[in-house]
């Protein structure tokens, strides 16, 4: 492996959005590779630059397998799948890398913010069906109590808006599971994860910008996606989840 973060973003139509966080990765000297797969046509002309590398698929693919996809050339010693609707405060990246070896850990998340500066719920609980109906009744939404003050922890899972894996580690995971086609392939590569001995940092020291746009609440076939993969989640994890150690969660 070599020195490096290696950035995957997928662009299901996200335009202008993704050119600028394009941008703003280039700013990065930490980041040595940025690939782009266009999962459906749309005219893109990102910034010259030997380090971007654009994929097109002729017809669309999963979360989960585009990022594998895009990892198989991946040399960087790290792995960051973004979300294409991210933007950077600064840069990210010296703080999280030195997350990886202060705290032995496999998989690091920053703090997510949406466009008021309001924190997001990217850091959650493994799901069980108690909780679900504990969602579905509004009484809990199955996600930690944050504030930017809090301190660096490991939580159950975080969200794949942005996560930063050690490569080897993505790797030994063998990656997301892609029968996921969207929403949970994030849940079970953590629960992969903790149950193969490794660990996630949340760091809220580190701060990324999240356009939010939960399309699974406006759009129906994304709320049936939202559906089977949650089925497909319960059917594979129900009374198997992994335990995490109490002495490092955020209580």
């Amino acid at each position: 492996m070599m020195d490096g973060v290696a950035v995957s973003i997928i662009s299901h139509g996200h335009g202008e959005m993704v050119i600028g966080l394009v941008s703003q990765l280039l700013d990065c000297p930490e980041v040595s590779k940025i690939v782009i797969t266009k999962n459906i046509y749309e005219e893109l002309i990102f910034p010259e630059s030997s380090k971007v590398q654009v994929i097109e698929n002729k017809s669309p693919k999963g979360f989960g397998e585009n990022h594998n996809y895009a990892f198989m050339g991946i040399k960087e010693e790290f792995f960051c799948p973004l979300n294409p609707d991210i933007r950077l405060l600064a840069n990210p990246f010296p703080a999280l890398i030195d997350d990886f070896r202060k705290y032995n850990s496999d998989l690091v998340a920053p703090l997510i913010l949406n466009d008021f500066g309001s924190i997001e719920d990217s850091v959650r609980y493994f799901p069980t069906l108690p909780s679900l109906i504990l969602k579905l009744t509004f009484k809990s939404r199955g996600n930690y109590s944050l504030s930017k003050k809090c301190c660096v922890f490991t939580p159950e899972w975080v969200a794949g808006m942005f996560m930063l894996f050690k490569s080897l580690s993505f790797k030994k995971l063998n990656g997301f599971n892609e029968e996921y086609f969207l929403y949970y392939e994030d849940v079970d590569i953590c629960i992969r994860l903790w149950k193969r001995g490794m660990k996630i940092i949340f760091d809220p020291s580190v701060s990324v910008i999240h356009d939010a746009r939960r399309a699974s609440r406006k759009n129906f076939l994304h709320m049936k996606m939202h559906m089977k993969s949650m089925l497909r989640y319960f059917y594979s994890h129900l009374g198997r989840l992994p335990i995490i150690p109490v002495d490092n969660k955020n209580e």
